[in-house]
């Protein structure tokens, strides 16, 4: 089989077989962390903790921590923190003139911006890390503290997770620079991944048991309807649009010659540029609703926090679906610089067909992504949403509807792609084929 010699040809590069052995093995360290309990709780009292991530937005976390969570582990906050970090130094990039001087200065200021995230990273750590140990407090029985809830455990609590995030962002850095893939998005996909083996089979059992109904064949239904979810959001991921740029001979004296028969070439511009950041910055606004009504008794306030505290609910879906939309058309704008792209292609003596270089070029680029990005963001709603749709319609238990869309989806979808390519390109740089069938085959060069 194709698939057995290309597993064979990963096997025979030695840089590309090392990558991937330590990607897998710091990926076991990272999931062994997750099972290490707190000192000072006693791990056989935490059932009232998981039960309470089974559903909800701390379910969501759960699933993102790998159950770590639940676990009340060291690595109870995974790499959120991290992850939140990114977002408000990407955002304040766009208003902080100090931070666009960084992103501009190449190598030496990404370096510092990474600098700037892992500080604030600490001191998200250290904002999150004593609520966690307070929902401990409100969730499990005191026995279930060998030491209490005395300054000592609380203090030594919030150290050790704070430590627990600085080792998975560490993690996932070399991962990065010496494994195959982003790390950081890997020790994420993993623990999303680690947790759908327990949802599916708790829904195999409620399906055959009769709770839900259904039997086998409900359960096979929703296999193949998961399929076609990943499908489309593999094309979701995948999908461009291909804008011809058309590329002028260089003259003997250095000179451009403009005519039709220099080099045609594309801009690709994605149909989802913006991947899942729109999904993830909604998700933080819908906190807000319950928390804020949350500080009144009224009947009106009562009724706000918890239409938005149901992540399966009809308003909450619905507010969520119109916020991804509006996101994905911000955050593309932002990462999507068309004045920069038309810019370098005028430069480099390119230019688009029936298109002058320049400013009409950039309004063309730009008029394009409006274009593109509104089915894109349609799309992306509907794929976030869905996991409510299965729940409403098909009777799906709410833990693994989680995985028929969302976030948790996209990221899989996205970071599997992501690795794949990679490979794939160590595999035709050795003259092999690759795994995916754009591959050309060669023959290997002695």
């Amino acid at each position: 089989m194709k698939f057995i010699e290309t597993i064979k040809n990963i096997w025979k590069i030695d840089e590309l077989r090392n990558r991937i052995g330590l990607t897998l093995g710091l990926l076991l360290v990272y999931r062994f962390g997750a099972q290490v309990v707190l000192p000072g709780i006693d791990a056989a009292q935490l059932a009232q903790l998981g039960t309470q991530t089974q559903d909800g937005l701390l379910g969501l976390l759960n699933a993102f921590t790998g159950g770590a969570f639940a676990n009340a582990s060291v690595f109870a906050l995974g790499i959120m923190p991290y992850i939140s970090a990114s977002i408000v130094v990407q955002l304040m990039g766009i208003a902080i003139p100090y931070l666009q001087k960084l992103q501009k200065e190449g190598e030496s200021g990404r370096k510092k911006i990474n600098q700037i995230t892992r500080w604030l990273t600490i001191g998200i750590t250290l904002v999150q890390g004593p609520s966690y140990i307070y929902n401990l407090f409100n969730t499990l029985p005191e026995s279930a503290f060998v030491m209490g809830n005395s300054v000592a455990f609380i203090a030594s609590s919030v150290i050790i997770i704070t430590t627990g995030c600085i080792f998975a962002m560490w993690l996932g850095e070399r991962i990065t620079e010496k494994g195959i893939g982003n790390g950081i998005s890997l020790l994420i996909m993993v623990g999303i991944i680690a947790t759908l083996p327990q949802v599916f089979i708790q829904n195999l059992i409620s399906r055959v048991s009769g709770e839900e109904g259904g039997g086998l064949i409900m359960v096979l239904i929703e296999l193949v309807i998961w399929f076609v979810i990943i499908l489309a959001s593999i094309l979701l991921v995948m999908a461009v649009r291909q804008v011809p740029v058309q590329y002028a001979r260089r003259t003997a004296d250095g000179g451009y010659e403009k005519n039709i028969f220099g080099s045609r070439q594309y801009i690709p511009l994605k149909l989802n540029a913006s991947g899942v950041m729109p999904i993830i910055f909604a998700q933080a606004i819908m906190f807000v609703p319950a928390a804020v009504a949350g500080l009144s008794q009224t009947e009106t306030a009562q009724g706000i926090t918890a239409a938005f505290s149901n992540i399966f609910g009809f308003w909450y879906n619905l507010v969520f679906g119109l916020l991804i939309i509006v996101f994905t058309y911000f955050y593309t704008a932002i990462t999507v610089p068309t004045n920069k792209m038309a810019d370098d292609l005028k430069r480099s003596g390119g230019f688009v067909p029936g298109f002058r270089p320049g400013t009409e070029t950039s309004e063309y680029l730009d008029k394009i992504m409006s274009q593109i990005t509104f089915p894109g963001s349609i799309f992306l709603a509907l794929i976030a949403i869905f996991p409510a749709i299965a729940v409403s319609l098909l009777g799906v238990q709410q833990g693994w509807a989680l995985f028929f869309g969302g976030t948790s989806l996209l990221i899989m979808v996205g970071v599997a792609i992501d690795t794949v390519q990679q490979v794939n390109s160590y595999l035709l740089n050795r003259h092999y084929d690759g795994l995916m069938k754009t591959g050309s085959k060669r023959k290997a060069v002695a």
